[in-house]
């Protein structure tokens, strides 16, 4: 069976996408499971940038270490605010300063948006995956979803911005819906539906 490289080591992005791709005749593996211990600077203006980045880095490595029959599956992810001129954006995980504190990057945002109302709380999560293959042939994928931004941190559900997120479709945050309404309308759900046509069809 062919494998499938994530490039990440976040636990509850890999159990998503491996949700979101089960049924495919590949085995994922995290960066922990294939005992690489890399961590690629994303300084990409784009996430189309850093997500290429990052596949290109992790493809090299099992190049030279003489790996086969791969693929490689990296994503960059993130919030967009209409009002804030794009951001968190890129800088996502990061907004507050430290990387992948969730709890400070949501608090911040709200501080941020205080002042903002109506269409001004709109928002988009975008993902873009690039996929290489073995020999190094890439792939490049978008999925977005639209809803806005709330006024005040209600509960923890998900991760990343997830508690702050509405999306109108299910009348409730992405905090508060489960994993299976999560992945069947979430911009990475979409971006990933997008990666199995290609995944099918054999890059």
């Amino acid at each position: 069976m062919k494998k499938i490289v994530l490039a990440s080591n976040n636990s509850k992005k890999i159990k998503e996408i491996k949700e979101i791709l089960k049924g495919l005749n590949y085995e994922v593996f995290s960066l922990n499971d294939m005992n690489i211990n890399i961590d690629v600077e994303e300084d990409g203006k784009t996430f189309e940038e850093n997500s290429q980045k990052k596949a290109n880095e992790i493809y090299k490595y099992l190049k030279s270490m003489g790996e086969q029959d791969f693929l490689v599956l990296a994503d960059d992810s993130g919030l967009e605010v209409d009002s804030l001129n794009g951001a968190p954006g890129v800088y996502s995980a990061r907004y507050a300063g430290e990387h992948g504190d969730d709890y400070k990057n949501n608090i911040k945002l709200l501080d941020e948006m205080k002042n903002f109302s109506g269409k001004d709380r709109n928002a988009r999560f975008v993902c873009v995956i690039s996929l290489i293959n073995e020999f190094g042939e890439i792939k490049v994928v978008r999925g977005e979803v639209e809803g806005y931004i709330i006024k005040e941190l209600k509960n923890e559900g998900g991760f990343g911005y997830d508690p702050l997120f509405f999306y109108e479709g299910f009348n409730k945050t992405f905090g508060e819906a489960t994993a299976e309404e999560k992945n069947s309308i979430s911009h990475r759900g979409n971006a990933l539906k997008k990666l199995k046509d290609i995944l099918s069809d054999k890059i």
